[in-house]
């Protein structure tokens, strides 16, 4: 199974490609921050997130997608703004007819970490050592892998419970 992880972003959209074997072992195929800032104003930025996110899409082939959910913070522009590019995103994804499966920041650091409190260091630190990488992973870029190993792990929880992904994470 190939997930791609995505931590959308209105300057930089965080991109984590991994694959799953049956027995859920996990190995790196590719992250990337999206960088979307250029030439003219935030639709172009929207407009770059999907070409670039339709390019990935075609390359490398995923068949599950883990996104993360918006984080409404202290700026109501940027929650809009970000808000957007996650929607950009998503649409990017859908259209291509892969399944989504969306994450909250707590959801995530958690799954990865340990505590849900964890900052981006500790995120960049578990998931390089998780994946067996070398080196600082790029902060977006080790977002959107922690989403990717949290949606693995989600399934395969899933899996032995013969539940639903969707319903495993789910407090409702």
């Amino acid at each position: 199974m190939r997930i791609l992880g995505i931590d959308p972003g209105s300057q930089r959209t965080g991109i984590g490609i991994i694959d799953v074997d049956g027995a859920g072992r996990v190995r790196h195929v590719h992250h990337q921050p999206l960088l979307l800032l250029g030439e003219g104003g935030f639709a172009d930025r929207l407009k770059r997130l999907l070409h670039g996110l339709a390019a990935l899409i075609e390359e490398f082939r995923p068949q599950e997608v883990a996104i993360e959910q918006v984080f409404v913070g202290r700026s109501a522009d940027s929650a809009l703004k970000l808000g957007q590019a996650r929607g950009a995103a998503i649409s990017a994804v859908v259209l291509r007819d892969l399944p989504v499966s969306e994450y909250a920041a707590r959801e995530v650091k958690l799954a990865v970490v340990g505590t849900g409190a964890a900052d981006k260091a500790q995120i960049q630190h578990m998931v390089a050592a998780m994946l067996g990488l070398t080196g600082k992973v790029q902060a977006d870029a080790a977002d959107a892998l922690a989403i990717a190993l949290t949606h693995a792990h989600v399934r395969a929880t899933a899996q032995r419970l013969g539940v639903d992904a969707r319903l495993a994470w789910s407090r409702k």
